[in-house]
């Protein structure tokens, strides 16, 4: 994938004051995910490819993981959602959605859908 896309200069006031303000899901999910936690692999939060800034990216296993909160769930934001998969799936980025609440009340679902879709064993 060409290195161009990632982290572009014109995003990274965005990306910074993204991860200062982390949404609760986010934060709880980047205490698990940081330091290479789970099952040793690095993610990265408020990382750009292309236009879009993901809420965490996992550069090894190329894959996206998104937390939805209610925004997503109106006609733009499932429409928005939508763009923005075809994108990273066309750069052969897998994309998983979450809903804020399942971080919250299914936290080891969530895991273990994340692990299932590592292509890797470590």
């Amino acid at each position: 994938m060409p290195s161009h896309l990632h982290n572009i200069p014109a995003l990274k006031e965005n990306r910074r004051k993204l991860r200062s303000n982390l949404t609760p899901a986010e934060a709880a999910l980047w205490k698990i995910l940081q330091r290479s936690q789970l099952d040793g692999r690095k993610f990265r939060r408020q990382h750009s490819v292309g236009p879009y800034i993901l809420d965490f990216y996992c550069p090894s296993e190329m894959l996206a993981i998104e937390l939805d909160g209610a925004h997503h769930f109106t006609d733009a934001g499932t429409e928005n959602d939508q763009e923005r998969t075809s994108f990273l799936e066309n750069l052969n980025i897998k994309v998983l959605r979450f809903e804020n609440k399942e971080v919250f009340e299914q936290t080891e679902g969530v895991l273990e859908e994340i692990r299932r879709n590592f292509k890797k064993q470590m």
